[in-house]
């Protein structure tokens, strides 16, 4: 069995881009996962992340995670630890970890990973399914590997 990840061809060819379209690798990174609803945030000058894209979020939430502190939230959180953040069931989470908003996306299965290259941090990106569902680890090491491919973009 080959355990290397490999990122699926549309990513890479969106990355290769002078200027990717941020929507655009989102999107292409949905359809692989089979999700619904993601987001994409790149770390500012204070230390904040910035929504850079986003797709499924209902327009009334967007302002709750255009900026979002670390440490705050799934997205923070996996910032914040430099690890990624899952919850299969974003909907019954009690934890603590998802902000109460979350739960209006109407998403269950969610996994938010930070964007990392040689250690230092640039963002974080999240996925989402409408229905619980646990992402394999072969899975969040693949959203990691797409993680620091966009930092790498980001890093030039």
């Amino acid at each position: 069995m080959n355990n290397t990840l490999e990122i699926p061809n549309t990513l890479k060819v969106e990355l290769s881009k002078d200027a990717p379209n941020w929507g655009n690798l989102l999107k292409l990174t949905l359809e692989h996962f089979n999700c619904s609803t993601g987001t994409l945030h790149f770390l500012d000058n204070d230390s904040l992340l910035q929504l850079q894209a986003q797709i499924g979020i209902p327009e009334f939430l967007i302002p709750k995670l255009s900026t979002i502190p670390i440490g705050k939230g799934m997205a923070g959180i996996a910032a914040e630890r430099r690890k990624p953040v899952e919850m299969c069931n974003l909907q019954t989470d009690d934890s603590g970890i998802a902000r109460p908003s979350a739960k209006d996306t109407k998403v269950e299965g969610s996994l938010a990973a930070p964007l990392l290259y040689n250690e230092k941090l640039f963002g974080t990106i999240g996925i989402a399914k409408p229905v619980s569902y646990d992402f394999t680890e072969k899975e969040t090491n693949l959203l990691m590997k797409i993680g620091e491919s966009i930092s790498q973009k980001l890093n030039r």
